[in-house]
C-alpha cells in the first residue's frame, strides 16, 4: 500500500517517510489531494480550494528541491510536502478571509505568523475550511456555506466551531489542519469525527492574523489522525511572536511521572445520554488508570462566565461597527448570542474579572494533588435536525467539558477511544495546567496506542525552549538512554548535541555509585577528549537540579572541544585518588563506549534501576 492510494489517508510522519524513501513525490501527493476533494461526500466543508495550477506549482517547486538538495531537504523542511487546510477564520496572503460571512471578506497581504511557519517547513496550503460563523458555535451548522455533516453519518453534526478544518483531516483529504479554540472549537469536532485534537496553552502559538472571537482566551488548534502527528505541526508552529500582545514564553512543566494522577470530575453530566456514557466509562476501564476524582464545580461556574458572562462582550468588541453595520448578514443564532453583550456593563467585566482569578486559584491547587484531568470530549453527540430545533441550548451542552479550559488558562488534548453502542466515535479529553502540553501528549499517544493495539509510533520531543535556559554538559548517568536520563526529562532539559570536550580532560570509573557514575576530571598532565551531551535546561528548574546532584559530583564549567565554556558535570579531586578505587577510563573515550565494552560487563555492575 502507497500513500497515495484511495483508502489511505495522508498522515505527516507516514508522508515524510515516503518522500525520504522515494515512495512519494509532492505532484502525486497533489494529485491525489485534488482527487479526493473531488471525489468527497463532504464539499461543505471547504470555502475555498487554491487553484490547482497554484498547487501543482508549490508541489513541483518541493520536487525541484528534493531533487537537488537530497535528504538534507528535510533538515530544512520537516514537513516537506505535507497538505494541510486552514480554518477561514485564520488570513492567508492573497486569499480571501470570511470567517463564515461573506459580507465580511477580506483579503489581507500577510498570512497568519504560525501559518507562514509551516508553509516555511515545507508543508502545501490546499484550502480554507468552514466553520460556525464568527467562531461563535460548537455544531458546526452556523455557516452560509452549508452545515458541515460529521464524517461518516450526515445526519450528524460535524461539531464546530472548527467543522470544516476537522472533516477534511477524518476523510484523509489533507495530514492536519488548523482549527481555532476558544470554548472547545478544537476539540469537540475531533471528538465528534475520531480524530486528534490538540489545543495548546494560551500564547504558544501566535494567533496573529487570525480573526479574533474572544482574543484573550482564542488559540490556533490542531486536527490530526494522531498524537505524534499533531505534536509535530505544534513544534514548528510554536514560537513567540513579539508582534502578538498575547504571545508568550510558555515554560514546560516536564515530564509526567511514571505512575501519573488522575482525575476525573465528581459530577459527569451526559444529558441522558446512555451510549456516550457508557463510552466513557468502557474506556476509563479498559485503560486501568484508577482515577480519582475532582470537584467539577468550580468548572462549571467558569463556564458560566463564558456565555451568561461578560465575556460575550469580547465577542461584540471583536466585531466592532460591522455587527451594527451589517447586522442583517449574520446568522441569526450567531446575532443572538453575541448581542447578549448588550447586557453587560465594564463594570460587569472587572467583577467577572475578579471572579475569574478566585476561580483560577482554586483550580491551580488542584493540580497540586493532580496531574491531569480526564473528562468526556462531550456529552452527547445531536443530529442536525436536534440542532435546529433547539439550536442554542443543544450547543450549550456540548460545551460542559470544554467551555472553562480557555478561561482558567490550561491547556487540553482530544484523544479518540472506544466508540459508542451506534459507532458514532467517542473519545476523552486530558486537561493540564499551563505548559503540561508535552505531559498531555506523551499520555495521549499511550492511550491512544492501547486502542489501536499497537506501541506508540513516535517520541514526543520536547518544545524548543520559550524560556531562559543554561547550556549544561552531560557525561555519565544523565546522557540519553543512561538510568538518571529521566532526570534530565523531569527538569524540562532538551538535548541539543553530541559533542567531545578539549584534551585536557581524564574520565573514571567512581567507586561504590548507584547507579554507576563517572567522574571527569581537569587534568594539565595529557588527557584525552571526553564524548559528551549539551542539553538546555530551563533557568527556573537549573537550582533544583543542581542542588539533588550528590558528591562528589557537581556543577563547574566545561570546556568543549571547538573551545565553548559550559557549565557540566565534573567531579571531586578526591574521589578519583589513588587508593579511592575509581578506574581510569580515559582510554575509551566516553562513559557510553566503557560501559558497552567487554571491560565494564565483566564487572559487578549494580542495578540500573537505583537513582541519587
Amino acid at each position: 500500500m502507497t500513500v497515495t492510494q484511495a483508502d489511505q489517508p495522508f498522515t505527516v510522519r507516514s508522508l515524510v517517510d515516503a518522500y525520504a524513501c522515494g515512495d512519494a513525490d509532492p505532484l502525486q501527493v497533489i494529485a491525489t489531494t485534488l482527487a479526493r476533494i473531488e471525489a468527497s461526500a463532504r464539499p461543505e466543508a471547504w470555502t475555498l480550494v487554491v487553484p490547482a495550477a497554484d498547487l501543482k506549482a508549490t508541489a513541483a517547486a518541493l520536487a525541484r528541491e528534493l531533487a537537488e538538495c537530497g535528504a538534507a531537504v528535510f533538515e530544512r523542511k520537516p514537513l516537506f510536502g505535507v497538505p494541510f487546510a486552514v480554518k477561514d477564520n485564520i488570513d492567508i496572503a492573497g486569499l480571501p478571509t470570511t470567517a463564515g460571512c461573506p459580507a465580511f471578506a477580506y483579503t489581507p497581504d500577510e498570512t497568519a505568523f504560525a501559518v507562514q511557519r509551516l508553509i516555511d517547513a515545507g508543508a502545501i496550503l490546499i484550502g480554507k475550511t468552514n466553520l460556525d460563523q464568527f467562531a461563535t458555535g460548537l455544531v458546526g451548522t452556523r455557516s452560509p456555506f452549508g452545515a458541515v455533516r460529521q464524517v461518516n453519518r450526515p445526519e450528524y453534526v460535524s461539531g464546530g466551531s472548527s467543522s470544516g478544518s476537522a472533516v477534511t483531516v477524518a476523510q484523509g483529504i489533507v495530514a492536519f489542519s488548523l482549527g481555532t479554540d476558544t470554548a472547545g472549537s478544537g476539540r469537540v469536532p475531533a471528538g465528534f469525527n475520531g480524530i486528534v485534537g490538540l489545543k495548546p496553552t494560551l500564547g504558544l502559538v501566535s494567533k496573529r492574523g487570525v480573526v479574533p472571537a474572544c482574543k484573550s482566551l482564542d488559540t490556533l488548534s490542531i486536527f490530526a489522525h494522531d498524537v505524534a502527528d499533531a505534536w509535530l505541526v505544534l513544534q514548528h508552529m510554536a514560537a513567540f511572536d513579539a508582534l502578538d500582545g498575547y504571545s508568550r514564553h510558555v515554560a514546560s512543566l516536564g515530564l509526567l511521572p511514571d505512575a501519573p494522577r488522575v482525575a476525573i470530575p465528581d459530577t459527569l453530566e451526559f444529558f441522558g445520554d446512555t451510549q456516550a456514557a457508557d463510552a466513557f466509562a468502557a474506556t476509563l476501564d479498559r485503560l486501568k488508570l484508577a482515577p480519582a476524582t475532582f470537584p467539577f464545580a468550580p468548572m462549571q461556574r467558569t463556564v458560566a462566565l463564558l456565555y451568561d458572562g461578560p465575556w460575550v462582550a469580547e465577542r461584540r468588541a471583536a466585531l466592532g461597527e460591522f455587527f451594527t453595520t451589517h447586522h442583517g448578514d449574520i446568522d441569526t443564532t450567531v446575532a443572538t448570542v453575541i448581542g447578549k453583550a448588550e447586557a453587560f456593563s465594564a463594570a460587569d467585566a472587572f467583577n467577572g474579572q475578579y471572579e475569574l482569578m478566585l476561580l483560577k486559584r482554586e483550580v491551580q491547587a488542584l493540580f497540586d494533588r493532580v496531574d491531569i484531568l480526564i473528562v468526556p470530549t462531550t456529552p452527547t453527540h445531536p443530529t442536525i435536525a436536534e440542532v435546529r430545533a433547539n439550536p442554542v441550548e443543544v450547543n450549550s451542552r456540548l460545551g460542559v467539558y470544554t467551555n472553562f479550559v480557555n478561561l482558567l488558562d490550561l491547556c487540553a488534548l482530544a484523544v479518540p477511544c472506544l466508540p459508542r453502542a451506534d459507532g458514532l466515535p467517542a473519545g476523552i479529553t486530558l486537561i493540564g495546567p499551563a505548559g503540561a502540553d508535552r505531559r498531555l501528549a506523551v499520555l495521549g499517544a499511550r492511550i491512544q496506542a492501547v486502542f489501536e493495539d499497537a506501541t506508540p509510533a513516535a517520541a514526543i520531543e520536547p518544545l524548543p525552549f520559550q524560556e531562559p535556559g543554561i547550556r549544561l554538559a552531560v557525561v555519565g548517568a544523565h546522557l540519553r538512554g543512561m538510568p538518571l536520563e529521566w532526570q534530565m526529562q523531569q527538569a524540562g532539559a532538551r538535548f541539543v548535541e553530541e559533542t567531545v570536550t578539549s584534551p585536557h580532560y581524564q574520565l573514571f570509573a567512581l567507586a561504590d555509585t548507584q547507579p554507576p557514575k563517572p567522574g571527569l576530571v581537569r587534568t594539565q598532565a595529557e588527557g584525552s577528549p571526553i564524548a559528551i551531551e549539551l542539553w538546555d535546561m530551563p533557568v527556573r528548574t537549573f537550582g533544583a537540579f543542581v542542588a539533588a546532584i550528590p558528591a562528589p559530583l557537581g556543577i563547574g564549567t566545561i570546556t568543549t572541544g571547538d573551545g565553548r565554556e559550559v557549565k557540566g558535570f565534573i567531579c571531586e579531586p578526591a574521589a578519583v585518588a589513588p587508593g579511592s578505587g575509581a578506574r581510569d577510563i580515559t582510554s575509551f573515550g566516553g562513559w557510553r563506549a566503557y560501559r558497552h565494552s567487554d571491560v565494564c560487563s565483566s564487572i559487578d555492575q549494580p542495578t540500573q534501576e537505583a537513582t541519587s
